[in-house]
């Protein structure tokens, strides 16, 4: 077990601000390795580290790829398409399978909520959650808070806008428990049936006072610090929860002349992939304000922070 005190990353909301706040700092050292000319370290020297995802993705699986080779592990991603699960075995025996090869780590990405934590109690490797169903996605939760407290120095105080599809995207569900564990205020912004005041109330008990829905795309930019632009998740939309992708985009499209009414130099981000037009428009994905390659390059410390505070040494990087 590593320094951080608990064999799993599943979840922000288990998390306390403290172990969020380790994360950061590690990530904070890190982050200088992906600078140097040789961008490696020895901490995961020996450990195996694999990378099971039954969903797609690039960014997710590319940036754990990548750090645990930056922390010298030896890494396998696993196309499920090939694997026995194709063939009926079940997701533990499979796991069994790689702990039998002396696992270190399992990256694990499935459609199913509670799956990540399903697996961690039947196994002894530590499991990293890279998105699970409609519950969470912590490594992106910690990249955006780490991407948040370099531009602004603090998480605190801060007035963070989530605007798009808040009910489907496990996105949102991490950002919104680290921001309100360290102390910033979200804002929570889409159609009514995408984001729901039943949602945010579970938030709200928890946090009095720091959360609030609204469904007009101008008051959630008025006087915020950052915004969050959630993709509008096509493959898990049941129909009539808004009447077109037309009548999105002109509703809630970030754009330019939107942006305008945020406060002065306000941060945009974007999880990824983006539906340009639809959810936000190119000249501010591509614009001065924009985090978004920024997140990506984040990303990569921060997983290495994760995997190294989990499953590596005390030594420093």
């Amino acid at each position: 077990m590593g320094t951080l005190g608990r064999k799993d990353l599943l979840d922000l909301e288990g998390l306390t601000a403290e172990e969020i706040g380790m994360i950061l700092d590690e990530a904070e050292a890190f982050r200088e390795v992906g600078l140097r000319p040789v961008k490696k370290v020895p901490a995961l020297r020996g450990r195996t580290v694999i990378n099971l995802f039954f969903e797609p993705s690039t960014r997710t699986a590319t940036s754990f790829h990548l750090a645990a080779q930056r922390l010298s592990a030896d890494v396998l991603d696993i196309k499920v398409g090939d694997s026995s699960v194709k063939k009926g075995e079940t997701l533990l025996d499979t796991v069994a399978t790689f702990e039998a090869m002396d696992l270190g780590v399992l990256i694990l990405r499935t459609a199913h909520s509670g799956s990540a934590a399903f697996v961690a109690r039947h196994s002894r490797a530590s499991i990293v959650n890279a998105g699970d169903g409609m519950h969470e996605h912590p490594t992106q939760g910690l990249l955006d808070l780490f991407t948040l407290r370099r531009r602004f120095g603090r998480v605190e105080g801060l007035e963070v806008a989530i605007v798009g599809d808040v009910l489907h995207s496990r996105v949102a569900r991490s950002d919104v428990w680290g921001l309100l564990k360290l102390g910033a205020r979200v804002r929570l912004c889409g159609p009514a049936t995408l984001c729901p005041q039943a949602l945010a109330a579970v938030w709200e008990g928890a946090f009095p006072g720091r959360v609030r829905v609204v469904h007009e795309l101008e008051a959630a930019l008025e006087g915020a610090d950052a915004v969050q632009v959630l993709r509008i998740q096509l493959e898990r939309l049941q129909r009539f929860l808004f009447p077109s992708t037309r009548e999105y985009s002109r509703h809630y499209c970030l754009t330019s002349a939107r942006l305008r009414g945020a406060k002065p130099g306000c941060l945009v981000m974007h999880p990824g992939p983006m539906n340009r037009g639809l959810e936000i428009s190119g000249g501010v994905a591509d614009g001065p304000q924009s985090a978004i390659r920024g997140q990506v390059a984040n990303g990569v410390a921060v997983r290495m922070a994760v995997l190294h505070l989990l499953a590596g040494s005390e030594e420093a990087a």
